[in-house]
């Protein structure tokens, strides 16, 4: 049986921005496992019925069904222990925990309120009532209003980064001298935003920039393209 990953698409299937996905896909890759990827749409909520929930990433592995993005990285660790680590031992986990928690509650909030106004452009059109109205009471406000202060906002967003820039000045990953799932966590924001909006998220000579270029390469020529995707 296939190894599948559902993975949030655009409007053209073959775009895919999630963030979330983008950590399994990246944690995939590192494992060296091969997937199929099968496109997911906000309102095919029917299509993952099979996993008890209506979010992707949801891993289809033989006979396991797992979803989080989370979740499927301590899956692929303990059921491939032979491939190449994801963390580089229980301590580094445990870090990787704290910077998932931190994307999560800070990296991605931020991110949103200086990208969202442009993702409508990228969905399907069967999906944009969905995303409006679920963001919307969500935030307590219009997608333009949530976006419409991001030219001073996104100074204080590149201000929120100094943990990052200090790590990266040291070294030329979070984990050290080659990628691993830290990276890959931190890597998810920026690549959804990078492929949903054309708005300048981070400084070309910004530390964080020059990271993310090195995370593009060891990512591949599907990262770097995907923005090309949207239509």
């Amino acid at each position: 049986m296939a190894r599948l990953l559902y993975d949030l698409a655009g409007a053209n299937p073959d775009f895919r921005f999630s963030p979330y996905c983008w950590r399994a896909r990246l944690a995939l890759a590192h494992k060296g496992l091969e997937v199929e990827t099968v496109p997911w749409r906000f309102t095919e909520k029917d299509k993952l019925a099979f996993s008890g929930q209506g979010r992707v990433p949801v891993l289809v592995d033989g006979d396991r069904v797992v979803s989080d993005s989370w979740q499927i990285a301590l899956y692929l660790e303990t059921a491939y222990p032979d491939a190449p680590s994801l963390f580089g031992g229980p301590q580094a986990q445990a870090m990787a925990r704290f910077v998932n928690g931190w994307a999560d509650s800070v990296q991605l909030p931020g991110l949103t309120r200086l990208v969202l106004v442009d993702i409508p452009a990228t969905l399907h059109e069967g999906d944009l009532s969905y995303f409006h109205s679920s963001r919307e009471q969500r935030l307590g406000m219009p997608l333009a209003a949530a976006c419409a202060d991001r030219d001073t906002r996104v100074e204080d967003f590149r201000a929120g980064l100094m943990p990052l820039r200090l790590v990266l000045k040291a070294q030329p990953f979070l984990c050290g001298d080659a990628p691993a799932y830290a990276d890959y966590i931190v890597f998810g924001g920026f690549q959804w935003a990078r492929c949903v909006s054309d708005f300048p998220i981070l400084a070309d000579d910004d530390v964080v920039a020059q990271w993310l270029e090195r995370m593009l390469e060891a990512a591949g020529p599907v990262a770097r393209r995907m923005p090309s995707l949207r239509a």
